[in-house]
């Protein structure tokens, strides 16, 4: 009830300003204590996934902590893993303002945020001083101003600089907002990214003497022959994992309520779609490389209904900005 008389409040604002406003004020000192008070730590389920042990199975996606300033507030609210980013070689404002847009009717959003972020060295930073101790995974992305042909340059530099503070790595070339990125999904671009991801990784291994896993995080706009190809090429290399899905540019379940908003559209109305894309990808991989489900949670029957068709762990972004912690919590005891 608390949680919605301050969304009420929120709801008049811009979302991007109230994004901020919100996470600022739960993570004040005062809100802090009342959070020790009222949020106590939840049970562990253990679950293993990806070589990892999560101590349950509902996550923070990416998107809602691009830069790690909020580790230890989301780890209060008791996610099993928490995913940071979208995070890019290079500090980068992403595109012009307003840029977030809420659809109430139908608890959406439509973001083209385009990687705004402060670049990975600042993401190190606060990881490095962050108290939390489970499992952070670290989603990165290209900067803008890179071409596609040399996508895959940002790609190695942030993995080799996020390595050792990550306990999974997320390859992010399904983002709508920046400009050609899902062009990285397909044929050669796609076959030469993996390759060149896993010859990284098999070099930090060596380096460090740690297997940090790497996921691809694809998009929920794919036709059924091109999962099929992402799928072939995910067990080829040796993928640790699938993130499925991103937002969607198909906004034909909204286009009564609005109208030429660009940018990709979250929360309920991406649920199909993004059902259908683990539904599928559950089939073709036959449980050699798990799957991580995200996209239009807003219920405890929507959380089940992900890992019935396949997904091994779920993520929330959404679901959280229209129901707050109480929902997430909920979630992860009744899971």
């Amino acid at each position: 009830m608390f949680y919605y008389l301050i969304r009420k409040l929120l709801f008049l604002i811009d979302p991007e300003t109230a994004h901020i406003l919100i996470l600022k004020y739960l993570n004040s000192k005062h809100m802090q204590v009342l959070m020790n008070l009222f949020f106590k730590p939840i049970p562990s389920i253990p679950i293993k996934c990806m070589g990892l042990t999560f101590p349950n199975k509902v996550g923070l996606a990416a998107g809602m902590d691009k830069n790690g300033e909020y580790i230890d507030l989301f780890a209060k609210i008791g996610f099993g893993f928490i995913e940071l980013g979208t995070v890019t070689p290079l500090p980068q404002l992403g595109n012009s303002k307003p840029r977030m847009f809420r659809v109430l009717s139908v608890e959406a959003i439509i973001n083209r945020m385009g990687f705004n972020n402060l670049g990975i060295d600042n993401l190190i930073y606060n990881i490095k001083k962050s108290k939390f101790k489970g499992i952070i995974g670290v989603n990165i992305g290209k900067n803008q101003q890179t071409s596609i042909e040399n996508a895959i340059n940002d790609y190695l530099i942030c993995i080799e600089k996020i390595y050792v503070y990550a306990n999974y790595i997320v390859i992010n070339i399904s983002s709508p907002n920046t400009k050609n990125l899902r062009d990285l999904q397909y044929g050669v671009l796609f076959k030469n990214l993996l390759k060149n991801i896993k010859k990284k990784q098999k070099e930090m291994y060596h380096k460090h003497f740690k297997y940090v896993p790497i996921a691809i995080k694809i998009s929920p706009d794919l036709s059924k022959d091109e999962i099929i190809y992402i799928s072939d090429q995910l067990i080829k290399f040796k993928i640790d994992a699938v993130i499925a899905t991103n937002t969607t540019l198909d906004h034909s379940s909204i286009h009564k309520i609005k109208n030429k908003i660009q940018g990709g559209l979250s929360g309920f109305p991406l649920q199909k779609k993004s059902n259908n894309v683990v539904a599928i990808l559950y089939k073709l991989l036959k449980n050699k490389i798990p799957i991580i489900g995200v996209g239009g949670i807003n219920s405890l029957n929507s959380a089940k209904e992900k890992m019935e068709l396949g997904a091994d762990l779920i993520q929330i972004y959404t679901g959280l900005v229209y129901h707050g912690p109480k929902f997430i919590r909920n979630i992860i005891k009744k899971l």
